[in-house]
């Protein structure tokens, strides 16, 4: 009988599937890339030295601020409307209330309720018959919590000549009564809400800049009160505050022999005037040449 080879057995190797190596690979990228990092805090160069204000001229007396009155500002209640149930704005109508404040305030020019004649008179007319509703100055009322006590107040504003408006606020209190406690007169770019604030933003005065503040109600006064101011740069016009290419007089191309004016256009300067072939002198005011030439 003859003899029988035999093999050592050896177990068939495990397939890894090929995502698992790939994975080992890009795991062990970091550690291959990152010898020479130590993992630690790296430093960002030298601090700046801190330097507090410095105040001017100490021996000086300064200017005393009045304190506020501990009482707080009095109530400004309006007189001639409804009285308001369960504080509830809401179904205040604001025409009616600017009327009412009209009529307990006549022919007023300055202060919180001062108010140019053509206003007065528009406001008078509003809602009477014949009357535009797009002519009424008082403008859609806001409502918005301004004072925390749960209860929204009713914001009014109402329109006057050359972008200026007045900003007014108004709460109820558990009688019934309708308590203005803002009052703002102002050449205004726009009115914001932004949580409890009232945001106006306004001419600065100076060229390019505008005035923003915030008018907060203040507990301790019971009022509305501008409690921070910041005046910002307004980005330019990229365009330029020039308009070129409208009514403008320039070099163009002209057609046909003799003088005349030609025709142009464009967003450059302006249109042309030419004649006919040749070169001479341009005229100074419509750029057409005094004599036979070309543009």
């Amino acid at each position: 009988m003859g003899s029988v080879k035999t093999f050592p057995f050896r177990p068939a190797a495990a397939r890894v599937p090929r995502a698992l190596v790939c994975a080992g690979l890009l795991a062990a990228l970091p550690l291959l890339t990152g010898c020479g990092d130590a993992g630690g805090l790296v430093g960002a160069g030298s601090t700046p030295t801190a330097s507090g204000p410095v105040h001017l001229w100490p021996d000086r007396q300064g200017a005393v601020v009045p304190p506020a009155d501990p009482g707080g500002a009095p109530p400004e209640y309006v007189k001639g409307i409804d009285p308001v149930r369960g504080q509830d704005v809401h179904g205040v109508d604001p025409v009616a209330l600017v009327q009412a404040e009209l009529r307990a305030h006549p022919k007023t020019d300055v202060g919180p309720d001062g108010m140019p004649a053509e206003t007065a008179a528009a406001i008078r007319k509003c809602g009477k018959e014949g009357a535009e509703p797009g002519e009424c100055p008082v403008l859609t009322p806001y409502y918005r919590d301004l004072t925390g006590n749960g209860e929204d107040e009713l914001i009014i504003g109402i329109e006057y000549p050359d972008k200026m408006m007045s900003v007014r606020v108004y709460t109820a209190d558990a009688d019934g009564r309708l308590n203005r406690i803002m009052a703002t007169t102002q050449t205004v770019i726009n009115v914001d809400l932004a949580g409890r604030d009232v945001i106006l933003r306004v001419p600065s005065g100076n060229n390019g800049y505008e005035l923003i503040t915030a008018w907060s109600w203040d507990e301790k006064q019971l009022t509305m009160l501008p409690t921070r101011e910041q005046i910002v740069r307004v980005p330019g016009n990229p365009q330029g505050s020039a308009n070129p290419g409208h009514g403008g007089h320039g070099a163009g191309a002209g057609k046909g022999p003799g003088k005349g004016p030609g025709t142009g256009s464009g967003d450059g300067p302006g249109a042309g005037a030419g004649t006919g072939p040749g070169t001479g002198p341009r005229s100074k005011t419509s750029g057409a040449p005094d004599g036979p030439g070309t543009p």
